[in-house]
């Protein structure tokens, strides 16, 4: 896999304040195990926030085509992971989503990449849910999207309730899924064990 290349001196900024948090939480920076810490870490909060430097509806944009069809596309089981931004620990899980084409399609893989896209990112799961539905309806324009988020949060595991199996739920939508029928046929669609 190729390196990512980072900004320079955001990097090593990263560095060298998480070397003053270690020495905060009483660590030695220069411990052998911890040498090379700050800057491992300063990379992966690059990675796991690269979503800010993303535009998610350009990547829809970039595979949108003209086509006739006109019923329900779901793409189901897109796993995400994401920081929480209340406490920078992870939550993560599947999202569900639907859109039904007025005219226009995208690349289904773009589905999933504006899913990452706004994953990537300091979150709320009811915001993340939120972006990606109302992104692929400004992109797309279709007669209605449905988005769903089932995730875990390491926030509630982790600390505060140390609650290991809660999961929560999140969905919005628009159009032709405010009809209730419609949603049924999307919930049960989505819940269906396929392939």
């Amino acid at each position: 896999m190729e390196e990512k290349t980072f900004n320079p001196e955001t990097l090593a900024s990263l560095q060298s304040n998480y070397e003053h948090i270690l020495r905060l939480l009483g660590e030695d920076p220069q411990r052998e195990g911890l040498l090379k810490t700050p800057y491992r870490v300063a990379k992966a909060m690059l990675t796991l926030t690269r979503g800010y430097n993303e535009d998610p509806q350009a990547i829809l944009n970039s595979a949108k085509f003209k086509e006739d069809y006109r019923h329900m596309v779901i793409v189901k089981d897109i796993d995400f992971f994401s920081l929480c931004e209340h406490h920078m620990l992870p939550f993560y899980g599947k999202v569900h989503v639907a859109y039904i084409p007025n005219g226009y399609i995208t690349g289904l893989s773009k589905i999933a990449r504006v899913v990452d896209s706004f994953s990537h990112r300091l979150q709320v799961q009811e915001r993340m849910t939120l972006q990606i539905k109302e992104c692929i309806q400004n992109a797309l324009n279709p007669l209605g999207v449905m988005v769903v988020v089932e995730a875990r949060h390491m926030c509630m595991q982790m600390r505060g309730v140390e609650k290991q199996n809660s999961i929560t739920t999140t969905s919005d939508f628009t159009g032709a899924f405010n009809q209730a029928k419609t949603r049924e046929e999307f919930l049960d669609l989505i819940h269906r064990q396929t392939i």
